[in-house]
């Protein structure tokens, strides 16, 4: 029998609370109901965000 062992918990956790503390801040900062599903779904993808400024800020 093969073991499945997860490997990826703890990433799968700062991916978790990335995203609530992401939606609470876009979602707060909406200036509507539309802008607050925005928010949602910009909480969705925080990483990408991340990323871009990330490369944007090194490659200045």
């Amino acid at each position: 029998m093969a073991k499945d062992v997860q490997k990826s918990a703890p990433a799968s956790a700062i991916y978790g609370l990335g995203f609530i503390g992401a939606a609470i801040y876009f979602i707060s900062v909406a200036t509507g109901f539309w802008m607050g599903v925005l928010g949602f779904l910009k909480a969705l993808v925080w990483p990408v965000f991340l990323v871009y400024h990330a490369f944007d800020k090194m490659l200045m």
